[in-house]
């Protein structure tokens, strides 16, 4: 819904790119295993879209009228939208998920629940549940206790109804929490033919519910999934006595105990059940009450098992070796010759960890210094810094607390990082540290040399996998002394520095970006090409969207490839006719953020941390890092060019939020970028290597 024609709500931007999730779920052509997956990811990301974006709205409530004139629309009118296409996308995701069902049928792959077991299935249900399952059952019976059981966010319960078709007066409701942790969501059942058999947690408790409850002599038990979504942003005091990792624990803990803000419900749940939740929870309308099916918690599925053939999920190719950077050769010679980019995950995120481990173990190397935003769960790179510590090397390492949902976990990581002796930086007051960078100093013919690696995406082995990153390895001093100068302010932040070549915020960004978007409408105004390609997450802040208005109607082509939000409205006569948004949604994540300006044929490139949000410019430590190299930057230019021309995951953004799919002309043969962009890298390689 453009405000004033300018803007599109970046609540509603960001459930029609949500949208595009679901388009992937319900897509035939992708593989019926990666199809639920699409579910399970399209459901995370809708948790965390009540976590966070519509609890920041609910309490935006309480200022009521002055709501508008802060946030420019009024709060309550956006939930009203949100409900009304949260309702629409839920029945959707159903009808999706009954179409996957059939096309995993069709594969004899069945997911069946309790009134379907066969004898022998049966008595394997029994079995696992009460080996497994009933010793961590709690369940709770609600027409006996005074106070409602408060209900924990991210988990799943079973409401249930006891009652007998003789004495309907003494129906009683009960309470059970789902135990996911015992042993996932989903169990193979025994099979004697060639069909794969899976059953839920769910429906085995279910199974199971008339031995529960035997010893009240109910004959009807019905269960129905609920579930309850907390508001998770985080409220940290400002008790000076309190150290800051304290106050971040002390929120996180706090944060499971906070304001309803969703509360989804199996649509065939009986009324009078329904109405005893909702009254003794105290929810209303304004708490978003979503009627679903059978399921909940459907994140689960993104680790759907695969008991059928290969063919059922995706098949990732091996990552392409850098021509570069080859085995038994050290990077830091190749480093003092050229600039190194990677692509992730086309290219391996392994390249990083051995620098890391050839840095821990030389013995000219010593100082190494990194940013850590989020970290796999069992993290390489923590093992890497772990032993150059242990051979000696000072390691200092920036953990910003502050990494949503990830608090908890770098805490901890914080603590093991401090007991092997590493100097850990606990961010910086009042910013989030955003910017993803390592240092590391060498010495070299009795002088240090600096070796710098500045990356889009985190420094977690894991999602490397899946998330489209690009990380540059450098000593080029211009950028190396500037990364050494952001240590040293973050080991000391009074200091203070002058920046020539890394774009950082909240000092520049925004600076420098609107001056560079101000060049090329000069540039377009002296009657010469002048044109801006972006790529990024999200494109919502007013003030560069302004500018970049503003660079269309001064006659600047400018393309931009966005993945989630984008409150920019393309294409308007008089306001956006030269300005077109795409949007990519496959199987991996695309993540990476690049800016490329014309500069009247002088072209300058920038990798980046930021996406083009207030925050992003205003209270976040993010770097942008201009790319030197021609090489890497033809590279990036094509890579750029083979995005722009997908035309079977590529949508177009538009003012309606249609979403719909760019086609191929009648000439025109099929372009799936993330497909190219690989077979790309890998001809560029085996060219070099003759």
């Amino acid at each position: 819904m453009p405000k004033n024609g300018k803007f599109i709500n970046r609540e509603i931007s960001w459930l029609s790119f949500n949208e595009r999730v679901l388009q992937e779920a319900a897509d035939p052509g992708v593989p019926v295993i990666e199809r639920l997956r699409f579910l399970g990811i399209f459901s995370n990301n809708m948790d965390e879209f009540f976590r966070v974006r519509i609890a920041t709205l609910k309490r935006l409530l309480v200022l009521g009228k002055s709501a508008k004139a802060t946030i420019h629309y009024k709060p309550k009118k956006i939930l009203e939208e949100v409900q009304t296409v949260v309702l629409e996308q839920s029945k959707h995701f159903e009808e999706i998920f009954r179409e996957v069902q059939e096309e995993l049928r069709n594969q004899n792959i069945f997911i069946i629940d309790e009134g379907h077991l066969s004898k022998e299935q049966g008595e394997f249900v029994k079995n696992y549940f009460n080996d497994n399952v009933r010793p961590a059952l709690v369940p709770i019976m609600l027409t006996q206790v005074k106070t409602f059981p408060y209900l924990k966010d991210k988990a799943i319960y079973l409401a249930i109804k006891l009652s007998t078709a003789r004495k309907p007066r003494l129906t009683q409701y009960s309470l059970v929490e789902i135990p996911t942790g015992v042993g996932g969501r989903f169990v193979s059942l025994p099979s004697t033919t060639d069909k794969r058999y899976i059953i839920l947690l769910d429906d085995i408790i279910r199974y199971n519910l008339p031995e529960v409850f035997a010893m009240f002599g109910f004959n009807q038990i019905e269960a129905f999934t609920i579930k309850i979504t907390r508001d998770a942003e985080l409220d940290i005091d400002n008790d000076i006595a309190q150290s800051f990792i304290d106050k971040i624990s002390k929120s996180v803990k706090a944060r499971q105990k906070g304001n309803p803000v969703r509360f989804v419900y199996d649509s065939a749940i009986p009324k009078d059940l329904l109405d005893f939740v909702k009254t003794k929870m105290k929810l209303n309308n304004l708490d978003n009450l979503i009627p679903g099916g059978r399921y909940h918690n459907f994140k689960d599925f993104i680790s759907f098992p695969n008991t059928g053939t290969p063919d059922l999920v995706y098949q990732n190719e091996k990552p392409i070796a850098s021509k570069f950077l080859q085995p038994n050769q050290s990077y830091f010679e190749v480093l003092k010759k050229q600039d190194v980019m990677l692509h992730y995950p086309y290219q391996n995120f392994s390249n990083f960890i051995d620098l890391l481990r050839e840095a821990a173990i030389d013995p000219n190397v010593k100082v190494i210094k990194i940013t850590l935003y989020r970290v796999a769960r069992s993290s390489m790179v923590i093992n890497a810094l772990i032993n150059a510590a242990q051979n000696g090397k000072q390691v200092i390492a920036l953990l910003e607390l502050q990494a949503r949902f990830d608090e908890e976990a770098n805490i901890n990581w914080a603590k093991r990082l401090q007991d092997e002796g590493i100097h850990v930086i606990y961010g910086v007051p009042g910013l989030k540290v955003h910017s993803k960078l390592c240092l590391i100093t060498r010495v070299e013919n009795g002088r240090p040399q600096l070796y710098a690696n500045i990356t889009t995406g985190n420094y977690n082995e894991r999602t490397s996998h899946i998330y489209c990153d690009d990380s540059l390895l450098t000593s080029d001093p211009k950028i190396t002394k500037e990364v050494e100068h952001m240590f040293e302010f973050f080991e000391k932040n009074y200091r203070v520095y002058n920046f020539k070549h890394l774009i950082l915020s909240p000092h520049s960004t925004r600076k420098r970006l609107t001056k560079l978007i101000e060049n090329e409408m000069e540039f377009a105004k002296a009657g010469k090409k002048a044109e801006i390609f972006l790529k990024m997450n999200s494109l919502v802040d007013e003030e560069m969207i302004d500018h970049l208005y503003d660079a269309s109607k001064a006659g600047v082509n400018i393309r931009i490839i966005v993945r989630g939000m984008c409150a920019l409205v393309p294409g308007v006569l008089g306001l956006s006719e030269n300005i077109e948004v795409i949007s990519i949604i496959d199987k991996f994540l695309e993540h990476s953020r690049i800016f490329i300006f014309k500069n009247g044929g002088d072209e300058l490139y920038y990798i980046s941390s930021a996406d083009w949000m207030a925050r992003n410019f205003d209270s976040r430590i993010e770097v942008s890092c201009p790319i030197y190299s021609k090489k890497i930057q033809k590279e990036l230019r094509d890579m750029l060019e083979i995005q722009w021309s997908d035309n079977v995951k590529a949508r177009v953004v538009d003012e309606m939020q249609k979403n719909q799919h760019k086609t191929p002309a009648h000439d025109q043969k099929p372009v799936r970028a993330q497909l190219a962009i690989y077979d790309y890298l890998k001809a560029a390689n085996a060219k070099d290597a003759k």
